[in-house]
């Protein structure tokens, strides 16, 4: 007679094992996160017009969700009462900041003439690609984290952070491929040297993904790790600025709302909460999002129109300091915050 298994026989009986129920999330969670940004970097450069054309409306429409929706989806984190209780006790960042960076940059853009407010777009571009790769590392520690083995190295951390400085590097270098012209500085000389960094970081960080035994490094963990170490790759081989710029845009952002949409979705609540919860998500990232386009598109009109311009800068930039702190995980609350609405990868 056949052994009985009294897991599906007694008062257990369909009961799901916790590790699975785990796991279907997680890994759907990684799966759009590669494909996104995979698709993303891959779309771009087959989809790119050549140097000096405009992006027509279907790549167009992407780097809006990539980049001004999802700029203005962090407005979300101000319905959540527990996240505003904890901004409320450090105005310094969540309101003086914020505030002072938008007045700031309104001021900037009306009084400024375009040729040298160009220079401050260099100093805006090289702390926005960096944000965009303070992230990739935020995904792969997790992705570490949620796969069980452990947090990144610190000779990890050092390899993402470093393709991301010499990646930004290369992109100050060429300024062609942000579109800066005028009074920017050109050092192009430069940027074969940024190329070669860029290499020797890459191959910096696979010698330290390979120091981990083979448990220790799932194909998961090293997808998502090697992403991460490659994402400034377009840069060094496209001379199209939306080849070059416009996948990292884009996939920054997909990467971001889909954090976004598992937050706003997850936690202990029931389910018509979390479809609200998601629905107002979509509505501020939408609305504000056209806002921000809108006022993106003026720097080349009067002082009126730049001042506009320089607000959505500022904006931009109280996104980066914002998310700094809320996603900030060493921090008690952004952990348990986030650990309650994503337990399957920070459980």
């Amino acid at each position: 007679m056949a052994a009985v298994d009294p897991a599906r026989t007694g008062p257990l009986a369909g009961a799901i094992d916790p590790r699975a129920s785990r796991a279907v999330p997680r890994d759907a969670w990684l799966c759009a996160t590669l494909l996104l940004t995979l698709g993303s970097l891959l779309g771009a450069a087959l989809a790119a017009p050549p140097a000096g054309v405009n992006a027509g409306a279907a790549l167009g429409g992407l780097l809006f969700l990539g980049s001004s929706v999802h700029v203005a989806s962090s407005a979300w984190f101000c319905t959540v009462p527990e996240v505003r209780r904890f901004m409320a006790a450090r105005r310094g960042r969540y309101l003086a900041a914020p505030l002072g960076l938008v007045a700031g940059m309104t001021l900037l853009g009306a009084l400024v003439p375009p040729g040298p407010f160009a220079l401050l777009l260099l100093a805006f571009f090289a702390w926005q690609f960096f944000h965009f790769q303070k992230q990739n590392l935020g995904l792969a520690a997790l992705a570490s984290a949620a796969y069980g083995t452990g947090p990144l190295r610190r000779g990890e951390r050092l390899a993402v952070t470093a393709t991301g400085v010499f990646g930004t590097f290369g992109l100050l270098c060429h300024p062609a491929l942000l579109q800066l012209t005028g009074s920017v500085p050109r050092l192009t000389g430069l940027f074969p040297v940024a190329a070669a960094l860029f290499a020797v970081a890459v191959g910096y960080g696979a010698v330290q993904l390979l120091r981990r035994r083979p448990e220790e490094r799932p194909w998961q963990v090293a997808a998502l790790f090697g992403t991460a170490l490659g994402f400034f790759l377009p840069v060094f081989l496209f001379d199209s600025p939306y080849a070059a710029v416009a996948g990292l845009t884009m996939a920054h952002g997909f990467q971001y709302l889909v954090m976004m949409g598992l937050v706003a979705g997850g936690g202990p609540v029931e389910r018509i909460p979390r479809l609200i919860s998601l629905a107002v998500l979509l509505n501020i990232a939408l609305l504000l999002g056209l806002l921000l386009n809108l006022a993106s598109h003026l720097h080349g009109g009067g002082p009126a129109e730049r001042a506009l311009y320089g607000a959505y800068l500022g904006a931009v930039m109280a996104h980066f300091v914002m998310d700094a702190g809320l996603w900030r995980l060493r921090d008690a609350f952004p952990r348990a915050f986030l650990r309650e609405r994503l337990p399957y990868l920070l459980g």
